[in-house]
Formats: C-alpha cells, structure tokens, sequence
C-alpha cells in the first residue's frame, strides 16, 4: 500500500514538474512569430493610436513585429470575441476599453464570450478620467453650483453620451437618480457629434476626454466643472477632480481605463512578459508624455495589480448600469 501511494505522488510530482517546465519552455521561446494585438474600435481613436504607439516601442525587445489589427464593431465585442477565441500561446492580444472588457458583460443579454471566463488580464495600461463639461451659457463653475442649478431647474436639463452604457451615460443618469432631476438623456454615435450638440446648446452637460474639450475650454466655448477620479490631469491642471469639490460618491472617483489581455488559458511566464514589455515601452519618455497629453494617466502595472482593480470596480459599475437601466441585445 505504502509503495503504491508513493508511486502516485512521485507521478503526481512528476506530472506538475512536467508543466512548470513546459511554461518554461514556452515562455523561453516566446514569441515564436508576429504579435498581433486586436483594437476592437474603428482606426483613428485614441485607443488605435496608443496601440500603435506601443507596438512600435514594443517590438524591438520582443525580437518580432507587432502587427494592430482593428476589427471594429458592436461596442468592441467583434474584436474582443475573435482574442478570447485565438489559441492561448501569448501572440493575439487585445487592447480594449473598460466598456469592451468590463461593463459589456452587463450591459448585453448574450455575449459570444464570458470576460472573466474566457481571457485572462494582462495590464492596465492607463486610465481615462473624464471632464464634467457645460455649455457656456449654464451658469454654473463648480461642482456645488451645477448640483444647485439641476436641482432648480428639475426636467429642463439635458445631458450627452457617445453611446448607452458608456461612462458619461452611466454617470449622468447616477446623477440623475440622485438629484431626482428628471434630466434627459441624448445618446450620440461617437464623442465628436456629442460635443457639437453641447457647443450649440442642444445639451447642456455632458461628460467628455480631455481630448475633445480642451480646445473648447481654451476657447470659452464650454466649461469644465471638474474631473472625474481621484487625481487632477496634466494637461488640465487648474481643474479639480469632482471628489476635492464634495462629490465623495464612488461613481465619480471612477475612471474607464485602455487595457491589455489575452486569450485564458496563456501560460503564466509569457502573460508576465507581455506585462513587463508593456510597462517598459509604457515608461519611454516619449510614451508617457503622449499618454500625458491625451488626458490619460499612465497606469502600466502587473497582472495581479490589474486583477485587484477590476474585482474592485466590478460591482461599482454593475449597480452604475442597475440604476442607468441599460440594456442592450
């Protein structure tokens, strides 16, 4: 009895050796052919432009090309389903949005694929606060003021998003909710008819990148009221985070965030490779400074630190979509 149970664990040591050693391998010869990483938005975004910044910063210490591929279509569920559906050896990626990898799953009725089940998380690679922004007409300059003005001015305000269920959908109708405005929401097919529609005043609030207000901000066009997150950006710096103005709800200490991942089932050793080349290309100078001017903060960590923010954002945006009563087939 004795020897047969020492046979066992020996095969059973032997066994897990056996795999530590495979990963090992693999991770040794990796990567063996082009990277491709899929942007699930159409070519010209921010999300395609930092793709392909990075891919040129990090092809060099990979020894291979890396290839963007954007399969654009469905809120990023086209691309992101054809990654979860790649062979898990380390070489299809997918540089998605929080939408595209988080709030989708609550947002839709039937995915084609299981987030949590079907791709593992890579890295962060930055996050996105967003601009709390009025028309230059709404006579409001800080956060206190604007809650002062919806509440005055219950079922005449109207608020933009660039899609239901994105954050700015999401956050308005929490503030909707909360004030008990009964504000209207108007969503848009993208950020850039939104923010026309606010210069013109067809809107009067809405939440928007730094990239597309800025210049109008500069030009007196519209207002920044504050900033969503916990900390000011730097190519706004004289904007206060919505939290440093009384806003304290978790809702808007939340940002979306540009994120790598790979299909599950990728061996441990090479997921930690792409992290690390990752974080490497992410701290070029020239890297972080166009992070920086997108409005973006650098956000390039590990694996483990990326899976810790997104369990604890999880039920965050799960109650935001609740509340919001978005659905989407």
């Amino acid at each position: 009895m004795l020897r047969s149970i020492t046979r066992r664990a020996c095969a059973g040591l032997f066994a897990a050796t056996a795999l530590v050693f495979a990963a090992g391998a693999h991770a040794q010869s990796y990567p063996s052919k082009p990277i491709k990483i899929v942007v699930p938005f159409a070519p010209g975004g921010a999300t395609d432009i930092l793709a392909r910044l990075l891919a040129e910063k990090m092809a060099p210490r990979l020894g291979q090309a890396v290839i963007v591929d954007n399969r654009a279509g469905a809120a990023g569920i086209v691309g992101t389903d054809s990654v979860a559906k790649s062979a898990p050896d380390g070489h299809t990626l997918v540089l998605g949005l929080s939408n595209s990898l988080l709030t989708n799953q609550f947002l839709y009725e039937k995915l084609p694929y299981d987030t949590q089940r079907d791709l593992v998380l890579v890295s962060q690679i930055a996050t996105a606060p967003l601009l709390l922004v009025v028309h230059a007409s709404v006579p409001a300059n800080t956060a206190p003021e604007l809650v002062q003005y919806i509440s005055r001015n219950k079922g005449k305000v109207a608020y933009g998003s660039y899609g239901i269920g994105a954050y700015p959908h999401l956050a308005g109708a929490y503030m909707n909710d909360a004030l008990k405005a009964d504000m209207s929401h108007v969503p848009y097919k993208g950020e850039a008819p939104m923010m026309q529609d606010l210069l013109g005043g067809q809107i009067q609030m809405a939440y928007a990148s730094a990239l597309q207000a800025k210049p109008h901000i500069d030009a007196g066009k519209i207002k920044a009221i504050g900033v969503t997150g916990e900390h000011r950006i730097a190519v706004l710096p004289n904007v206060p985070t919505l939290q440093q103005q009384g806003l304290n709800d978790e809702v808007y200490r939340l940002t979306g965030w540009l994120a790598l991942a790979a299909p599950a089932g990728t061996p441990k050793p090479i997921v930690k490779r792409i992290a690390d080349e990752l974080r490497a290309a992410c701290e070029q100078p020239d890297v972080k400074a166009r992070i920086a001017a997108m409005g973006f903060e650098l956000k390039a960590s590990t694996p483990e630190a990326f899976a810790t923010a997104y369990k604890r954002e999880l039920p965050v945006w799960e109650r935001l979509v609740k509340i919001s009563g978005a659905k989407l087939d």
